[in-house]
């Protein structure tokens, strides 16, 4: 079974055992609360709303308020020295869609319900991870072998074969060029 609700001005279709992002809502961390506007609910028979179906709900739970991905806007004149830079991080909520039921009755509720993320206790929980760790004592380094040092031998060059002195290489060796006789005119 699946509906389709509206909340912060947006529509989403749900299923059971889903989870939603909406717009920021003023509830708590684990309340449980209805969406009463549901527009359609479809399954094995569809309710189409006028502009809401009666008697229909879904029912959802607060399981997250965070903070969205920042996004960066960034304005700029070509050429004229204009620069400005911003960013913002929406506000929004995590829903988890605990059950929908239809109007003739129909109820479907989720199998499991998902966790509700606490920032505090998240925060406590790394804490006490990283105490933990500091906690236990260090393991010894293993001793490494001493190793030999190498001494390096010094090299002597060897005499190379000399050119004979006596027998350089000309360059190619320039053409005349031909001048034109100067003529009185």
């Amino acid at each position: 079974m699946y509906a389709i609700v509206r909340t912060g001005g947006k529509q989403y279709t749900v299923r059971v055992g889903d989870t939603l992002r909406v717009e920021k809502l003023p509830r708590e961390l684990g309340a449980e609360f209805l969406l009463d506007e549901v527009l359609l609910v479809g399954g094995n028979q569809i309710h189409v709303g006028e502009p809401t179906v009666k008697d229909a709900k879904v029912t959802v739970i607060v399981t997250r308020q965070a903070k969205a991905p920042k996004v960066i806007v960034f304005k700029k004149r070509r050429r004229q020295g204009y620069r400005r830079l911003h960013g913002h991080r929406q506000l929004y909520t995590e829903l988890f869609v605990k059950t929908i039921q239809s109007p003739t009755g129909e109820i479907s509720e989720a199998e499991s319900i998902k966790p509700v993320i606490d920032p505090a206790k998240k925060a406590e929980r790394l804490a006490n991870i990283n105490s933990r760790d500091m906690a236990l004592p260090k393991k010894a380094k293993k001793k490494v072998a001493a190793t030999k040092k190498v001494v390096k031998k010094a090299t002597t060059k060897k005499a190379g074969a000399r050119k004979a002195s006596g027998a350089k290489k000309s360059g190619a060796k320039k053409k005349a060029t031909a001048t034109k006789k100067k003529t009185s005119k």
